[in-house]
C-alpha cells in the first residue's frame, strides 16, 4: 500500500447522497481478479450512455473539476459489502473520499486499500461543497496525522480507527504491519510460559 500523510489537492464535487456500491461499481463489472482496471467502470452507469458515449453532464467527465479527493454527499457507500467500491475509487486516482455519513463496511474496505474516507458534518460538507463548486482551484488539505481537512481557511477534525490510521501512514497492510512487529511477537513467545 502507498504511505500516507498529507494531501493537498483540488476536488470532485459529487453532491448526490445515498450513493451505493453498485452505483460505484456495477455488478457486472466484478469479474476481475486483480485490483487494477477497475477505475476505468467507476460510476459506470453515470458516466457513460448505451453506446459508450460519455456523459457530458456527469461531473467525472467535466474537465473543471479533478484531484485527488472527492466530495461527496451524505451515506456514501450503502448498500452491499463489495470491496470493489474502494478499488474502484483508488484506481481511478482518489486517495480521500469526504462525506458527512459512510455505512461502516465501505469505510473499512476503503481504509484497508488505501483510500481514506473523511467524514464531516453535514454542515462543513455542504459548505466544501459550494466552496468547490464555486470555485474548481479550491485546494483541500488533509493531514492524516492531525486527522485535519481544511479548505480556504475552514478546519475540520475527523476520526480515525487508531490501527488503521498507523498503516496508511506506513504504508502497511495487515501482513506488513504484523511483519513490522516481529521482534515484539517473538519476544511474547520466549517470555510466554509453557503448560
Amino acid at each position: 500500500m502507498e504511505k500516507f500523510s498529507r494531501i493537498v489537492s483540488t476536488a470532485v464535487p459529487l453532491p448526490n447522497e445515498d450513493v451505493d456500491t453498485d452505483q460505484i461499481i456495477p455488478a457486472r463489472f466484478l469479474k476481475a481478479t486483480s485490483r487494477e482496471g477497475f477505475g476505468d467502470n467507476l460510476f459506470r452507469d453515470w458516466r457513460y450512455n448505451n453506446d459508450n458515449t460519455a456523459k457530458a453532464d456527469f461531473v467525472l467527465n467535466n474537465p473543471t473539476y479533478s484531484g485527488q479527493v472527492l466530495v461527496a454527499g451524505r451515506n456514501f457507500g450503502c448498500g452491499s459489502s463489495r470491496e470493489h467500491a474502494a478499488w474502484a475509487l483508488f484506481d481511478y486516482g482518489f486517495r480521500v473520499v469526504v462525506s458527512s455519513f459512510f455505512a461502516d463496511i465501505f469505510k473499512g474496505n476503503a481504509l484497508g486499500n488505501g483510500l481514506l474516507p473523511v467524514q464531516v458534518s453535514d454542515e462543513y460538507l455542504a459548505a466544501l461543497i459550494a466552496a468547490v463548486k464555486a470555485d474548481p482551484e479550491t485546494e483541500v488539505t488533509v493531514e492524516l496525522q492531525a486527522q485535519t481537512i481544511s479548505f480556504n481557511g475552514n478546519e475540520a477534525s475527523f476520526e480515525v480507527n487508531a490501527y488503521k490510521k498507523e498503516c496508511m501512514l506506513n504504508g502497511y497492510d495487515d501482513i506488513d504491519y504484523l511483519v513490522s512487529i516481529k521482534d515484539e511477537i517473538e519476544a511474547f513467545e520466549a517470555s510466554a510460559i509453557t503448560i
